[in-house]
């Protein structure tokens, strides 16, 4: 264990209130291992349909080779998720705030829901972080991080990170879990139920998949993203505050068909909103622009102040076209599940002078009319 990753570690662990943590080399790492460590060939996963492209394309067609199903709900409701669990089950896997769409999950009920069959809840907390939302309050089991995002804040760094919360009863699930109730015949034939107590899920992960596929985060990489969560506070705050008012500038916009953000009171996710942030929505946000796709590509390119990037919580403000770039991999059905469509433009907003961001936003409207 490098000295500078351990201490990244036991801070974010602190931050999200869980027992112990592993950092790794990037979020998609953080979703690969928390669920290589506990899901096996002809078990299953089921999850939300509203998650980030590349973590859908992991799903849907990496595990899927490893002889690991992924049953996609309907929609994201407890029910329609419940109604794929099997005895094969190993995890349920919700994003707190989904990326790029802004919906937020009702975690506690999915967690209780989950907790009935005797399966663990998986959050990737990216959008929200534990300045918004702390998952393990709510009943959530592990909770993942792409702390390139928020948590390092500036774009220059890539990492992630697996949280354990040591709560869940995997020894009274012995069964559905043998790889943490039997001898592991890779790490010196240990029962980690046995050997570890409540930190016998989070010792798996560091002593099976990243000991054996090696997906460390680079120590500098870790320092770098230590810097970052020094003001991550003070960002959220901001970024709050800011995509609040960019929403509501949108919101009346005529050229703006229609805007997902969960602070706006029109937003099917705004009650979650207020139970589970204060009212808080992070800066992530998707709008439709008047013109579908050709508006869509006169106004990015029109885009001044805002970056066209594909990373999100960067302290600078940043826009993405979805459909062409995190989740070009998709087919037409895959884009329909994950709430993408071709006139959507996503914004994460960053913490310049609302001023500046509004005027660059009018500009680039503006330009596509």
């Amino acid at each position: 264990m490098n000295p500078t990753n351990a201490v990244l570690e036991s801070r974010v662990s602190e931050m999200e209130g869980g027992v112990a943590a592993l950092a790794v080399s990037a979020g998609s790492a953080a979703v690969n291992y928390a669920i290589l460590a506990i899901a096996e060939q002809g078990n299953n996963i089921v999850s939300t349909p509203q998650i980030y492209g590349g973590t859908f394309t992991l799903f849907n067609h990496m595990f899927a080779r490893l002889g690991i199903e992924a049953r996609f709900a309907e929609d994201e409701s407890p029910t329609s998720l419940e109604a794929l669990i099997d005895d094969k089950t190993s995890a349920v896997f919700c994003e707190s705030i989904a990326n790029p769409v802004g919906a937020f999950m009702d975690i506690q009920a999915i967690a209780d829901m989950a907790h009935a069959h005797g399966v663990p809840l998986i959050v990737d907390n990216t959008v929200a972080t534990p300045m918004l939302i702390r998952p393990f309050e709510f009943g959530a089991d592990i909770v993942v991080h792409s702390l390139t995002k928020y948590m390092g804040g500036h774009g220059n760094s890539l990492g992630g990170i697996v949280l354990d919360s040591g709560k869940f009863p995997w020894a009274d699930n012995a069964k559905r879990f043998p790889m943490l109730n039997q001898p592991e015949p890779s790490y010196h034939n240990m029962v980690y139920t046995e050997a570890m107590g409540e930190l016998a899920y989070i010792a798996r992960v560091r002593t099976v998949p990243l000991r054996n596929t090696g997906s460390a985060l680079s120590p500098f990489n870790a320092f770098l993203i230590l810097q970052g969560i020094e003001t991550l506070a003070l960002r959220m705050e901001r970024h709050c505050e800011n995509a609040q008012a960019v929403a509501e500038y949108l919101e009346k916009h005529p050229m703006v068909t229609w805007v997902k953000y969960a602070g706006l009171p029109s937003s099917p996710s705004y009650t979650l909103a207020q139970k589970y942030s204060g009212g808080q929505a992070s800066g992530l946000m998707a709008f439709g622009i008047k013109g579908g796709m050709e508006a869509g590509e006169i106004f990015y390119d029109a885009l001044k102040i805002f970056k066209r990037l594909v990373n999100i919580g960067d302290a600078k403000s940043l826009a993405a076209h979805p459909a062409s770039t995190t989740h070009r991999q998709l087919d037409g059905a895959e884009l329909e599940a994950s709430g993408v469509t071709p006139d959507m433009i996503r914004l994460c907003v960053g913490i310049e002078h609302i001023d500046d961001i509004v005027e660059d936003l009018e500009q680039a409207l503006e330009a596509a009319q």
